[in-house]
């Protein structure tokens, strides 16, 4: 047999085959079942989401010997004829090229003679938004008032450009875009029925670049075996697609994480080195950034129901979204946004991803640039012999360096001595300052508190990244050399895993967030209180929009 692509291979022949279009199929199926058949109908919706496929199966639903039915038999000499594309009573019409007066006049001559072997002589008109004024006022008449025994199906990927006076005479049904997870599940299928070896990846990219299209999904399926035989390697998938490697996308994010602006620049040359389109890049990179904070925010158990995408990526997505706070996902959110808007308009490309990129890297560092005062109100001192005992640990961190190496922490907490109080946030501004690449992994742990000269810092179960790049040799005994100079004394670091019976808490860059946001409203009601800003609002009718602290040396001139 002649080879058939797949998407005429495994086209639906029922409607119970088709996906992705339940509102549509449960509509046509009732109203074939209980006789309430429209004379037209308007199918409209992107391409390759099954009008033309669901009007042949309407077709067969009215002209089946076993009909008209919900359910056509698909072996009755009418559906094997529809099926085959060469029944007598289905006339199939291509819109573009039949738009004059002339090819609806011929219609409208024919629709007056019965059907020849079926119950109903119907008429595809594909793309029919492609005839003209004319054309589609010679169809008014025939569309209100037609012969019992025709029915007028029309497909559309442009319903906007259809009359009115049309859409007002048909029954107009609207195919959505097909779901990645669907597109997936019949791609595995057609694989399965084909005998090709495919990672999961592949099925998800193919998915994508489909952008909701089961035609494209199929299409691209052939075409990937044509270049790589039966079994598919995901590189030559990509290769095809012209997608952007995903190891490129995770380089940009790692290097935003870890606040490393050469490395974005470094992923940013290899993507143009590539030949890669930083359009698309960046477009991914929002993707990404999206599902980040969708991670943060979401429980893992529910990420499956809002994100696309395999189970691993979905495990270690949870992981890294414990990096940054939402807030800072959304400032990340908003700087690949604003940079995939001036893509569109801009001759440097390159130059406006660049930017972004090393805006993406500064923006942990300049956030905690900002000056914080102690979570304690204002009108309380702070008292820097407060800080917490340290909690009970269950499980502690495997350390290969002297400074992770500690003793264990006694049940009863010992009183701290005149120096064993250290100032956290010192601790903090101070790594921001000289360790910008680890201040993030950082703050996404808890500091449980210092008993004599040992510090201990935990981290959720969760937080794997970030607690294995604080594990390193030289980021331990980094923060003990920081710890030291604040305290006075030598200091040893101790990084343990919070267990479930742990007290909840936040991190540091909650802790850090919650005194920012502190000291915002804290500004605001002193500017409220200040006689001068009370009258200027009184004046003008205005409102307090932003409060920012003034420099001493810019005040003054």
């Amino acid at each position: 047999m002649d080879y058939q692509v797949s998407a005429r291979k495994y086209r639906p022949g029922t409607f119970d085959d088709v996906i992705g279009q339940p509102h549509v199929v449960q509509t046509l199926m009732n109203a074939v079942s209980t006789k309430r058949i429209a004379h037209a109908y308007l199918f409209s919706g992107t391409r390759g989401v099954g009008k033309t496929t669901v009007a042949r199966i309407l077709a067969k639903a009215l002209n089946c010997e076993q009909g008209p039915t919900g359910r056509p038999c698909n072996v009755c000499a009418n559906c094997q004829e529809i099926a085959q594309g060469n029944a007598v009573d289905v006339v199939e019409i291509d819109g573009a090229s039949n738009t004059s007066v002339d090819d609806v006049r011929e219609i409208r001559e024919n629709i007056k003679f019965t059907p020849f072997r079926g119950h109903y002589r119907v008429y595809i008109i594909d793309e029919v938004h492609m005839l003209s004024n004319s054309a589609f006022n010679a169809l008014l008449k025939t569309l209100e008032e037609p012969p019992a025994h025709v029915v007028f199906i029309f497909a559309t990927t442009e319903i906007h450009k259809i009359p009115a006076t049309i859409v007002s005479r048909c029954q107009h049904y609207n195919f959505r875009r097909i779901a990645r997870t669907e597109i997936v599940e019949r791609l595995r299928h057609v694989a399965s029925q084909d005998h090709l070896v495919m990672e999961e990846r592949s099925f998800l990219a193919l998915a994508r670049a489909s952008e909701g299209s089961m035609r494209d999904a199929l299409s691209l399926l052939d075409q990937v075996v044509a270049f790589g035989g039966r079994t598919i390697s995901h590189p030559d998938l990509e290769a095809l697609l012209g997608a952007v490697p995903q190891e490129l996308v995770q380089g940009l994010i790692q290097a935003v994480m870890v606040q490393n602006s050469p490395a974005a620049l470094r992923v940013l040359a290899n993507v143009t080195d590539q030949g890669h389109d930083v359009r698309a890049f960046c477009a991914e990179i929002v993707e990404h950034v999206r599902n980040l904070l969708v991670a943060a925010v979401v429980p893992p158990a529910g990420l499956r129901a809002l994100i696309e995408s395999s189970e691993e990526d979905l495990v270690q997505l949870a992981t890294d979204a414990t990096t940054l706070t939402p807030e800072q996902l959304q400032e990340l959110m908003g700087i690949f946004t604003q940079a995939e808007d001036s893509l569109r308009f801009s001759a440097h490309p390159r130059f406006v991803m660049e930017t972004a990129a090393i805006r993406a890297t500064r923006l942990v560092r300049q956030q905690e640039s900002s000056p914080a005062r102690p979570l304690q109100p204002a009108s309380a001192p702070s008292n820097p012999k407060s800080s917490p005992p340290p909690l009970p640990i269950k499980t502690e961190a495997a350390g290969s360096s002297p400074a992770a190496q500690a003793a264990p922490i006694p049940a009863t907490p010992q009183q701290p001595n005149r120096r064993s109080a250290l100032n956290w946030d010192a601790v903090q501004d101070h790594v921001a300052a000289t360790l910008p690449n680890i201040a993030p992994f950082l703050e996404a742990g808890r500091f449980i508190g210092m008993e004599g000269n040992l510090v201990t810092i935990g981290f959720a179960k969760q937080a794997t990244l970030a607690r294995t790049r604080l594990e390193k040799e030289e980021h331990l005994l980094a923060l003990a050399k920081i710890c030291q100079e604040e305290s006075g004394q030598p200091v040893r670091i101790r990084i343990v895993e919070l267990s479930e019976t742990d007290p909840p808490g936040p991190t540091m860059a909650q802790v850090r967030a919650a005194k920012e946001q502190d000291q915002r409203l804290v500004l605001f009601q002193q500017a409220r209180a200040n006689p001068t800003v009370k009258r200027a609002l009184e004046i003008f009718g205005a409102e307090l929009a932003e409060v920012r602290r003034v420099a001493q040396k810019e005040a003054t001139e």
